[in-house]
């Protein structure tokens, strides 16, 4: 078996352990204590119960208010409804009825109004509505003296019973939603790691397949009058390209760091071969891990767009700060505006991507015209010791074309 086939083999196999895990019990399984009314009916059978007439209706609305009440109590919506609360104040009226009437077997009705209450009621409500059923079906037993059992243990038991059944509904509850919880964490996870590789892959592809196409041009220009000047640019090329599959690989492994420096000397390269004088200025305390990753990602996405779509003739870098804050800002001398409209369907991490990874390290990015109504200026701002997840951004909505950065 394939290993993707295996790992897909163990994701259905995980799937069908959640899906048979126990979920809350259902209203079936509280249908069963209607057994406890059976010596009720048994005294309606053989006939020691007077009026037996209203005896069985009492004892068919009481099941019937119960099964309509439990079955209610399953679906938050009617749980919470005002009926909900009106079936139970009707069983209450029968409850109390029927055990002032007869007494003896039908004081058990208590139990199981307290049962239904347990799957309606919650909190404060819960706890009166259980003290108050307790007591009264004590007094009620003392008041009958036939009773089936002490009166302490009537109250006892219509007490218990309502308690322990909304106890379990509530621990049900909050495993179901627990469960649920730790799914949509897990769906979340996935999707912000797809959308990191994505964005990942569209900045190194976009950077290293535009040096590549600048190169191969300037090896294609040199070629008939300086074949050593073009097979330097060939090598150059190669080594791009490797590059390209070492970042890729560190991408997809999700171990990938930028530097600021190492973007700079690539910055140098693609600009010399493009035709475009490279100017680096740099001052300032030296910047945490985290701070050279994000201007890393600034420089790259910059010079692309410079390649790409502006026609200058220089570009300058200045990196300069203070102990606090760093400002790295990108100047180029073009059109400062794109050839041609952005293509539509281009995504990627572009202006808005890039200005989301800086916000979340407490930084700024604004990017614009230059003052002098030529060439375009990207400027981002973080704090020296930035130390905000650049990867961890959710770009769910950056899906801005590349080239808007630049122009």
């Amino acid at each position: 078996m394939s290993r993707n086939g295996s790992g897909s083999w163990r994701e259905r196999r995980r799937r069908r352990r959640e899906e048979g895990r126990p979920g809350p019990p259902g209203p079936y399984a509280l249908l069963p204590w209607l057994l406890m009314g059976l010596g009720a009916f048994s005294n309606l059978f053989q006939g020691q119960t007077p009026n037996p007439w209203i005896g069985g209706i009492g004892l068919l609305t009481f099941n019937s208010l119960y099964i309509s009440v439990v079955f209610r109590a399953f679906v938050k919506e009617k749980r919470e409804s005002p009926v909900s609360y009106w079936l139970l104040a009707a069983m209450a009226v029968v409850t109390f009825g029927l055990a002032i009437g007869y007494g003896g077997s039908w004081l058990l009705f208590f139990p199981l109004l307290s049962l239904a209450c347990g799957t309606v009621l919650r909190h404060r409500q819960l706890v009166f509505g259980l003290l108050f059923l307790a007591a009264v079906a004590s007094l009620v037993a003392v008041w009958r003296g036939d009773n089936v059992s002490e009166p302490w243990a009537i109250g006892y038991g219509t007490f218990i019973s309502g308690a322990v059944t909304a106890a379990i509904l509530t621990l049900s509850e909050t495993v179901m939603e627990l469960r649920a919880t730790r799914q949509e964490l897990a769906r979340t996870a996935v999707e912000k790691e797809r959308l990191r590789f994505s964005r990942d892959l569209h900045d190194l592809l976009g950077h290293t397949l535009s040096v590549i196409v600048v190169k191969s041009e300037a090896a294609r220009r040199l070629a008939p009058r300086d074949m050593d000047a073009a097979l330097l640019q060939v090598a150059d090329i190669e080594s791009v390209g490797r590059q390209a599959l070492t970042e890729i690989r560190e991408a997809v492994t999700g171990y990938r760091e930028g530097s600021l420096v190492t973007e700079l000397d690539r910055a140098r390269s693609a600009l010399t071969a493009a035709g475009i004088e490279p100017v680096v200025r740099r001052s300032g305390p030296p910047l945490a891990p985290q701070a050279e990753a994000l201007l890393g990602w600034v420089v790259r996405e910059a010079v692309t767009n410079v390649v790409r779509h502006s026609d200058a003739t220089t570009c300058s870098f200045t990196v300069d700060g203070t102990a606090e804050r760093v400002r790295l800002t990108v100047t180029d001398d073009g059109r400062g505006q794109a050839a041609e409209p952005p293509a539509p369907g281009i995504g990627g991490t572009g202006l808005k991507g890039l200005t989301e990874r800086l916000a979340a390290a407490g930084g700024s990015l604004t990017a614009g015209p230059g003052p002098d109504d030529g060439g375009f200026v990207v400027t981002a701002e973080l704090p020296v010791d930035a130390t905000g997840a650049a990867d961890g951004v959710d770009t769910a909505d950056c899906s801005v074309p590349p080239h808007t950065l630049g122009r």
